[in-house]
């Protein structure tokens, strides 16, 4: 059974990340979408909430499931028996980034390989940070996240005050 991670904080989970797992599903016999605990990068949503998130936006692919995750990334695929890292790509900075990272978990484990999945063009400036400021600020994110997830962002921030 071949069977990929595709890891993130997903703080929150975005129709980009979303894309790209499905995209992965098509792939694999069993993709877990890892939610990294991420304490360094104060995530809007707790581990347990970003987790919820991810599972109920991923419940219509049968062979997707959800783990949370902390420490390294090449542990928890040796743990989960994965043979594949999938990392999605939007812009050129990303693939600096993340070749840097495939490239050090590589000497960390040869024996777990990295795949890059583009963004298709509606989804190359899409990220968490670039959602949470505009639900921040009362934005629209119904373009940018599951229902379920702009949902989660309006009760987290509020509604807009009426004038």
């Amino acid at each position: 059974m071949k069977r990929a991670l595709t890891p993130g904080t997903f703080d929150p989970i975005t129709s980009g990340h979303l894309d790209i797992i499905t995209r992965a599903a098509q792939l694999f016999d069993e993709v877990i979408v890892s939610v990294a605990a991420s304490a360094g990068k104060n995530p809007l949503f707790a581990l347990g909430e970003r987790t919820a998130l991810a599972r109920e936006v991923t419940a219509h692919l049968p062979n997707v499931r959800v783990e949370p995750f902390s420490g390294m990334l090449v542990d928890f695929a040796r743990q989960m028996d994965a043979q594949v890292v999938i990392k999605g790509l939007r812009a050129i900075t990303d693939f600096e980034y993340e070749f840097q990272m495939a490239a050090l978990n590589e000497q960390l484990d040869r024996g777990i390989e990295t795949m890059f999945i583009m963004s298709p063009p509606q989804y190359m400036y899409l990220s968490s940070s670039v959602v949470r400021e505009i639900a921040s600020l009362h934005g629209d994110v119904d373009l940018f996240v599951p229902p379920v997830v702009a949902d989660a962002l309006r009760r987290r921030f509020g509604a807009a005050e009426q004038s």
